[in-house]
């Protein structure tokens, strides 16, 4: 089971998506910033949407476990399985499963800059002037 830390983490969304690492980003409104992140690194199993709301995170069930180990071929050191609002009637489910999950705490925006700081990211809908 996932322990955040204290916040206001309500909205959600995936902010960072590669071969080696799935990022969730997190707040109270990520129009302008996200303060926390999940970080799963070597992700093998991702069933999720793109943006949720309000999620409960909880122990996966028997049948995932038994789910992604028969796609991913093992049992990985990660599972985390939640439920969230998605905009739909009804709360979806979300599972992922990876090599390792890091949770990151501090605030990530940052406007459009030519050049970056060291560990500077540009939050995912800044787009470069054209």
């Amino acid at each position: 089971m996932i322990e955040l830390p204290e916040g206001s983490w309500w909205d959600w969304d995936v902010v960072a998506w590669d071969a080696g690492r799935l990022c969730f980003g997190a707040g109270h409104d990520l129009s302008y910033a996200h303060g926390l992140e999940l970080v799963f690194c070597d992700p093998v199993f991702v069933a999720c949407p793109a943006a949720f709301h309000d999620p409960v995170f909880r122990e996966p069930t028997v049948d995932e476990v038994r789910l992604v180990a028969r796609q991913v071929g093992d049992t990985p050191a990660v599972l985390v399985a939640f439920e969230a609002d998605a905009g739909g009637p009804s709360l979806a489910s979300g599972l992922v499963a990876a090599g390792q999950l890091d949770i990151v705490q501090g605030p990530v925006f940052r406007y459009w800059r030519e050049h970056l700081e060291t560990g500077e990211r540009l939050a995912p809908w800044v787009r470069p002037p054209v």
